[in-house]
């Protein structure tokens, strides 16, 4: 298995990063260090996540890190990052 990320995903880590160091730049480092070390977990545990209903027939799923929702989606060999977001945030 491999992790890919979408062009969304990668950019909801750097707008959450630039979030917090607006009030603190080792907070916002620290966060963008777990926020991409998190899915890791998936490459042995690629169904360890909740799954969550779509329109679509893709796999999706949500696992929790930290106070972050990180969406991905199965796909073959493939564990695709989808989108991240902070818990309190409305989605």
């Amino acid at each position: 298995m491999r992790i890919r990320w979408s062009q969304q995903a990668s950019d909801d880590v750097g707008r959450l990063h630039d979030f917090l160091a607006a009030f603190s730049a080792e907070a916002a480092a620290r966060t963008t260090r777990m926020l991409l070390a998190a899915p890791l977990v998936l490459l042995d545990h690629p169904e360890l996540g909740a799954r969550v209903p779509v329109a679509d027939d893709m796999d999706v799923r949500r696992m929790i890190a930290g106070d972050y929702e990180i969406r991905y989606a199965l796909e073959a060999d493939v564990i695709h990052i989808v989108r991240i977001w902070h818990c309190k945030e409305d989605r």
